[in-house]
């Protein structure tokens, strides 16, 4: 990788989201957790949820070990996810799939940070890093849903 290519990869956006990530601690009782980790690089997230009645994402904590750019996604993440109901989870999560790995326009509305990860595109063996808070969180809410349904 090139010094340029780094500089584009590595923007003052992605470094300052990743050096100010919210909800940056476990929770002490979650109604879920889950851990992720790429096998390719070795970052790892585990992300706590606590749901509100209809399931949707209530409160979030999170422990982030990822390069700059998986940290930059779980800051984007965080700052934006609380409110949410799992479809918005999970259109946020195809539409940032579809953009990294499809070329498709960056997500919109309430994910549309998403947007300064788009030189991650090139770098294949960083998307797995990226989506690792997509995953654990839709896993965790998952987890969470099927608890309540049990009550």
């Amino acid at each position: 990788m090139s010094q340029s290519d780094l500089i584009k990869l590595y923007s003052q956006k992605i470094l300052a989201l990743a050096a100010d990530i919210p909800h940056a601690e476990r929770l002490t009782a979650p109604d879920a957790s889950v851990m992720k980790r790429s096998p390719l690089c070795g970052s790892t997230i585990t992300v706590d949820v606590v749901t509100d009645a209809a399931g949707g994402l209530a409160d979030l904590g999170m422990d982030v070990k990822a390069c700059a750019l998986g940290q930059a996604s779980a800051a984007i993440f965080a700052r934006n996810a609380i409110g949410a109901d799992r479809a918005e989870i999970e259109a946020g999560r195809d539409a940032l799939w579809a953009m990294l790995k499809e070329g498709a326009q960056a997500p919109q509305g309430r994910f549309a940070e998403l947007e300064y990860l788009i030189p991650a595109r090139d770098y294949k063996n960083r998307h797995a890093s990226i989506m690792l808070v997509w995953e654990a969180a839709l896993e965790a809410l998952e987890r969470a849903g099927a608890v309540a349904a049990s009550r």
